[in-house]
């Protein structure tokens, strides 16, 4: 035998509250807003539209707050350009452009007191999906992108909340294979900051220009000294 609730609750669409509510849905529905369901109670998902929709509400994903092991990826928002990322040791993100536009941020793992990531403008020498340390007990560094010859590199691995790693760049599993897919042999990276001190005037925007590799910066050097347009200082 199935046991039937009788419904004790008077019609909802002979309240008032219940007029009211069509109302604003109407309202909603010409301004080109989603129209949701009407009753007595909305559903979380529901919730989540109208606060969306809420005047002066930010839709930009990439100003929510991240979580260890989270990120954003959203390579729709530019389909052509070469890609290049920003690393930002005090906020452990890093993010990633292609061309000039953002498409990409993820929390890291750099390296620990002791074993700091190294800072300045590096490009990408090598990428392998398996490789294993051969400095720390064959640890595995899944879709490793080297960074120097010594051996920093981006890698899949821990993210504790805070740097922990012997100098490498620790990258979600998820995203670390999006972002490898996604690079070129000599993409730029620029390291800035320091770890454990946030700065914001470090903090990556939503536009940023692709910076000069090393290999790029010392052509440019070489191609000014050969010319006689940058003179080139010499020690006795």
């Amino acid at each position: 035998m199935i046991n039937q609730r009788r419904n004790t609750h008077p019609n909802p669409t002979s309240s008032k509250s219940f007029k009211l509510k069509v109302l604003a849905s109407a309202i909603l529905l010409g301004a080109g807003t989603q129209l949701l369901p009407v009753g007595p109670a909305l559903a979380e998902s529901d919730e989540a539209i109208l606060e969306a929709n809420a005047p002066g509400t930010s839709a930009d994903p990439f100003e929510a707050a991240l979580e260890p092991g989270d990120f954003i990826w959203q390579p729709e928002l530019a389909e052509t350009g070469q890609i290049h990322a920003y690393v930002d040791l005090g906020a452990q993100l890093v993010t990633v452009y292609r061309g000039n536009t953002r498409i990409g941020v993820s929390t890291i793992s750099s390296g620990m007191e002791g074993y700091e990531t190294p800072t300045g403008v590096f490009e990408i020498l090598q990428k392998k999906v398996e490789h294993y340390s051969n400095l720390y007990n064959d640890a595995p560094m899944p879709y490793m992108q080297r960074l120097t010859w010594d051996g920093i590199a981006f890698h899949v691995g821990k993210l504790p909340g805070e740097a922990a790693s012997h100098g490498c760049i620790r990258l979600p599993e998820e995203f670390a294979v999006k972002f490898f897919e996604a690079t070129e042999m000599g993409a730029p990276v620029e390291i800035v900051g320091t770890t454990g001190s946030p700065d914001v005037t470090l903090a990556a925007n939503e536009t940023r220009e692709m910076p000069l590799t090393p290999r790029q910066q010392t052509a440019a050097l070489n191609k000014a000294a050969a010319s006689g347009t940058f003179e080139v200082a010499m020690t006795e």
